[in-house]
């Protein structure tokens, strides 16, 4: 129990220091690159804190348990959405830019309506793994084009703001990847210690999957959004949550179909993934901003962290014992 609690302790300290340091390192290596905010907040960011998801899926699959990796990363998704822009837009407004609401939202709708169209048959075989694979490759390509296709949108002054004279290049980079590594490894310490006190306490295993281990695998997600926010980097810690739920919708189920056909069962589509849905279409109208600047502003946050917290609820309700 002492070490439950140290691993705990410690996870959450390295956790908020090392998403500084991973955003900080993120920024300036944009600001080096010329690369705007939002794509490395998609390509790196984004992609780098679903690492957990990924590593908690393909262990799923490989031990004959792909259900696990199925939820898994819709539920990261929801969570990434309702939790993670819930509470970074309570502590700090979020904008939204209109190249956002033009083209990284649209296609995250157009792989959420991929996933459902491929449960509609109830099982996720192989050939839809290496399909989302194969979206999940064009999709790369796709941000990396669009991404340094509007470097000569970014204004001189906006670049240069991301970059800390002081810090070299190769400072960035490190500081990027030990920034990553320990975000990654403080969550699972955290994670681990408090399923084991959890479980000391006599708190089920599904009840700990539901709530511990699926906000454990988003952890990196909120401690580097949150990091963002404050930092008013609003558009890593967007690009965040949208690189996040592309890499787990497409990269992540991908991988657990390859590895193991799964059987699906009907409520994913009608709960899950139309929970899903209904979130990211959201994020077009609290973004869109009516003729104002659009951003996420801390009553919508509050909206989606009373979402999650609704869903959360209607999930350990039905599946406690009456």
């Amino acid at each position: 129990m002492i070490l439950a609690f140290t691993a705990l302790f410690l996870g959450l300290i390295v956790l908020v220091w090392s998403a500084d340091l991973f955003v900080d390192g993120a920024a300036a290596t944009a600001g080096y690159l010329g690369m705007p905010p939002l794509l490395i907040g998609m390509v790196v960011v984004g992609f780098g804190t679903s690492a957990p998801e990924m590593l908690v899926s393909a262990l799923s699959s490989f031990r004959g348990n792909p259900g696990i990796a199925l939820g898994n990363a819709y539920g990261s998704n929801i969570t990434n959405i309702a939790l993670i822009l819930g509470i970074t837009a309570l502590i700090s407004p979020i904008s939204v830019s209109s190249s956002i609401l033009r083209k990284e939202l649209p296609m995250l709708s157009l792989v959420t309506g991929l996933a459902a169209w491929q449960l509609w048959d109830g099982e996720i075989s192989r050939l839809d793994g290496m399909v989302l694979l194969l979206f999940f490759g064009l999709v790369m390509v796709w941000s990396v084009v669009q991404g340094m296709g509007n470097r000569g949108d970014v204004l001189a002054e906006e670049v240069e703001g991301q970059r800390d004279e002081r810090v070299s290049i190769g400072r960035s980079i490190i500081g990027l990847v030990l920034g990553l590594i320990l975000l990654i490894g403080s969550s699972r310490s955290l994670v681990w210690g408090a399923v084991e006190i959890a479980q000391a306490f006599g708190v089920s295993d599904l009840i700990i999957g539901l709530t511990i281990v699926a906000i454990g695998t988003s952890l990196p997600e909120l401690a580097s959004s949150i990091a963002a926010a404050r930092k008013g980097r609003h558009e890593i810690a967007l690009g965040n949550v949208l690189g996040s739920n592309l890499f787990n919708t497409l990269a992540v189920v991908g991988i657990a179909g390859v590895i193991q056909p799964m059987s699906v069962g009907p409520e994913v589509l009608s709960r899950d993934v139309a929970v899903m849905a209904s979130l990211t279409l959201s994020l077009f109208v609290m973004g869109y901003g009516f003729g104002s600047v659009g951003r996420i502003n801390r009553m919508e946050g509050a909206v989606l962290l009373a979402c999650y917290l609704g869903y959360t609820s209607y999930l350990i309700g039905t599946v406690m014992p009456i």
